[in-house]
């Protein structure tokens, strides 16, 4: 089953199941691919439904720091809570030692020499890992690499 249809599938039990949360979630990220599609104009591949997937899960997690900044622990909770949903359809995500050598590999890989090679070296290692992990973690590792 593609992902598309497990997030409807899963949408509909949700609602048959009264899960308040889960159905305003999976409706929010289904509504997410659908003005996607709007915009490019085709049905959206299996990697673009994930990464609109993890850009939903990111802004969770920013939003959950900055209520429990602000005070506000029950909104952050929800926002927490929220995020456990999302995370159920992304792919298992890279420990920082996988990371680490996937960057090491592609630096040798495109010659990378110094920091101004920095964007050759994301790019790739972005293309690489796809959806495993978040751009800002691979970039600290990219810097501590490149500086190394």
């Amino acid at each position: 089953m593609d992902l598309f249809a497990k997030l409807q599938a899963d949408l509909k039990q949700a609602q048959l199941n009264r899960e308040k949360l889960v159905t305003s979630t999976l409706r929010l990220v289904l509504s997410e691919i659908h003005n996607s599609e709007i915009q490019t104009g085709q049905s959206l591949s299996q990697a673009e439904i994930v990464t609109i997937i993890a850009r939903e899960a990111k802004k969770r997690t920013e939003a959950a720091e900055a209520f429990k900044k602000g005070g506000r622990a029950e909104a952050a909770e929800k926002e927490e809570a929220e995020l456990k949903v999302l995370q159920a359809y992304l792919p298992e995500q890279l420990s920082t030692e996988e990371l680490t050598k996937i960057v090491k590999e592609t630096i040798t890989e495109v010659g990378a020499t110094s920091i101004s090679d920095m964007a050759k070296v994301m790019s790739a290692v972005m293309g690489k890992v796809g959806g495993k992990t978040d751009g800002a973690t691979v970039s600290t590792i990219v810097k501590e690499n490149l500086h190394g």
